[in-house]
């Protein structure tokens, strides 16, 4: 037997006996507790306030739980992006995987897992691990990016944020005529930004992150990725202001206030970080604790992503806006004395966390929803709409010599970022409803899967295809060239011989 069927029998063992374990802490007997004013408390958590010793029992009844169910997510997690990785697909597909796994056992009259879709503490590890993830996006997406990609990537940015959004919108319209019109606009949102993480992994595996196509789509994934948090912003915005007053309609009015609330935050956040950062980090590098840079960098994340949340954006918002603020120079002192990166420090962290959201998103996906036609149709419309809106991407560059069907295909990719549009539009309440209900969400992860998997097998296609136009040039300026050096060596060969 291979060490990898040994690792993989023994991680199926541990979870079994976690799930076990599990099961009991949740439904298995318990002494009851006694009769006091701190059980009274913890019964009516929400309604009074705790003692400090009430608040350390209700701590201490609620980790075990919390406890179990990390070591179940974060195996199973594991378990299945090894599976996924080793047939050449990103790992947050085998992440996703195993949360659908778990959350439909019960279809097969096991339950143990049911208690994840609903816990709390589970839910805010959750949280914590997107924003850490977009934390991290933001850490890779430096302004000077943002001001050095050309006309090109621009234009494939906007185009590729504006064409699937509408006909995002269509779709809903179209297929989903009960819903309120904010709910179709979501609906669009959820296809507009892209994946910048699968594909620059697939141009990596190829050799091809130097080629005037890769540098196209790289940098309009940058652009794309801030307005596609500037849409989530205000849809998210007007949605919550249709809540406090409204009938669920589109004012231009409210969406012009929220654009702007938005804008004004991004700039500040970046005027104010950019100017303060620097001095900051010189100041926190005079201590010798070991871990200050993390520590600093990440209360600055949670900052300004609690900061994104009071003023009525989403966090993920903030936590975008503080890896765009902090760069490399503003770390040199703690790399003089020989500390790593931020990026790779942070990634332990984040390895932690980030897997916890894409199971949670797993275990909401309800497959009895897919027995319903309607649910099925609805994927396939939201999967042509994904595709067709990224091939606009490639009719707005404007660059000769570049090959448009890649810098498209390379823009379809909407991996983790199409999840977590889908799981803020399933937390918002629109009329009472959620606003993606579990059929649409079921529908929407589907789209994410498949222009996941279908993004680097077309890519790979792409770039070996020896007769597109584009190769045809770049084989004709080669014989040029070559033309042009056998010219030079017969006439450095007739001086020579003269």
């Amino acid at each position: 037997m291979s060490k990898v069927r040994r690792f993989l029998l023994v991680a199926a063992a541990a979870l079994a006996v976690a799930a076990a374990g599990r099961a009991d802490v949740i439904s298995g007997p318990t002494p009851s507790p006694p009769a006091s004013r701190g059980a009274e408390h913890s019964q009516t958590l929400h309604g009074h306030t705790l003692t400090e010793e009430e608040a350390t029992r209700e701590a201490e009844r609620e980790i075990l739980p919390l406890l179990l169910e990390l070591a179940v997510v974060l195996v199973a997690a594991k378990i299945g992006a090894e599976l996924v990785e080793r047939k050449g697909q990103p790992a947050v597909l085998g992440e996703l995987a195993v949360g659908v796994v778990l959350g439909n056992l019960s279809l097969l009259g096991w339950h143990a897992f049911d208690i994840l879709k609903t816990s709390v503490p589970l839910n805010i590890a959750a949280q914590v691990g997107v924003i850490l993830l977009l934390f991290e996006v933001g850490l890779e997406s430096k302004m000077r990016d943002l001001l050095e990609v050309g006309f090109s990537s621009l234009l494939a940015a906007v185009a590729g944020v504006v064409a699937p959004m509408v006909l995002g919108y269509f779709v809903g319209v179209l297929l989903l005529p009960e819903e309120l019109p904010l709910a179709h606009v979501f609906l669009g949102a959820t296809l507009c930004a892209t994946s910048v993480g699968i594909t620059a992994r697939v141009l990596k595996d190829l050799n091809k992150t130097q080629t005037k196509e890769a540098r196209i789509i790289l940098g309009a994934a940058v652009i794309d990725d801030v307005l596609g948090l500037v849409v989530l912003a205000v849809v998210s915005g007007v949605i919550a202001a249709a809540n406090r007053g409204g009938d669920g309609g589109i004012s231009i009015g409210q969406v012009a206030i929220i654009l702007g609330k938005a804008t004004l935050f991004l700039a500040a956040a970046l005027a104010v970080g950019s100017i303060a950062a620097r001095p900051l980090m010189n100041l926190m590098s005079g201590m010798r604790v070991p871990g200050v840079m993390l520590a600093v960098s990440v209360s600055i994340c949670f900052v300004l992503a609690g900061l994104a949340g009071l003023v009525g954006l989403a966090p993920i918002v903030g936590a975008f806006a503080a890896g765009l603020i902090l760069e490399p120079r503003h770390f040199e002192r703690f790399r003089v004395r020989g500390e790593r990166p931020l990026e790779e420090v942070i990634q332990p962290l984040g390895a932690i966390f980030v897997p916890v959201f894409f199971v949670v998103m797993g275990l909401h996906v309800d497959l009895r929803s897919f027995g319903d036609v309607s649910v099925l149709g609805l994927a396939a419309a939201l999967v042509a709409a994904a595709i067709v809106g990224k091939m606009v991407c490639g009719l707005a560059v404007v660059q000769k010599g570049v090959n448009r069907l890649i810098v498209s295909v390379g823009m379809i990719p909407r991996g983790e970022v199409g999840l977590i549009f889908a799981s803020i539009g399933a937390a918002l309440v629109l009329g009472g409803e959620p606003v993606i209900s579990s059929s649409i969400y079921s529908a929407i992860v589907v789209m994410v899967v498949v222009t996941t998997l279908i993004t680097p097998l077309w890519l790979k296609q792409l770039f070996s295809k020896p007769d597109t136009k584009t190769g045809r040039a770049r084989k004709a300026g080669r014989r040029v060239e070559a033309q042009e050096t056998s010219v030079k060596d017969r006439a450095t060969g007739r001086d020579n011989a003269d």
